[in-house]
């Protein structure tokens, strides 16, 4: 044998031997149950009942997914020439998902928008893939596609007037809003 074909063989031995397991892919994980014991159960009624206080509790529900989206607010700004999600937005994405993931009724426009450069037609399709790419984290953080609606307004409706980098910035943008 040569001993480039000696070495093939080795290799080829040596990857069988390591994919063998002892762990049984069939197996199901154990599951630990506890049964909760009458005494426990009724000792912690009889607590909340004992001054007299309805065993219901009374605290009030909470929105958190609105504070949160108020908090994060409602804007993605973009750099030039570009539909590429900045990390610096993910507390947006996130408590908007949040949002539509806790209430499957929510629906949103997703509006994107560019600034005044460029022709019409490829400022529409900028737009287009700016909210597009917002829709696209947001259905991969849980939202269904039902919920969000990506539109495109190009460089129709600015934020700020104005022809410098600082106007033109504020108007490269998506904007969430409910329908």
């Amino acid at each position: 044998m040569k001993l480039w074909q000696l070495s093939l063989s080795s290799i080829a031995a040596v990857a069988l031997v390591g994919c063998g397991s002892a762990v049984k892919l069939d197996d199901k994980a154990p599951v630990e149950t506890r049964a909760t014991t009458p005494a426990a159960t009724t000792s912690s009624n009889a607590n909340a009942n004992a001054g007299g206080v309805n065993s219901q509790s009374q605290v009030a529900s909470v929105d958190l997914g609105a504070a949160d989206v108020a908090k994060a607010g409602r804007l993605v700004y973009f750099d030039f020439d570009s539909y590429v999600v900045k990390d610096e937005y993910r507390n947006v994405i996130d408590a908007h998902a949040k949002r539509l993931n806790a209430d499957r009724k929510v629906r949103l426009s997703i509006e994107g928008h560019t600034d005044e450069r460029g022709g019409r037609e490829y400022n529409l399709a900028l737009g287009q893939k700016r909210a597009e790419a917002v829709a696209k984290s947001l259905t991969l953080l849980g939202a269904t596609e039902a919920q969000v609606e990506p539109v495109s307004f190009g460089k129709e409706r600015p934020a700020v007037q104005g022809s410098d980098e600082a106007a033109w910035a504020k108007n490269r943008r998506a904007e969430l809003k409910d329908k």
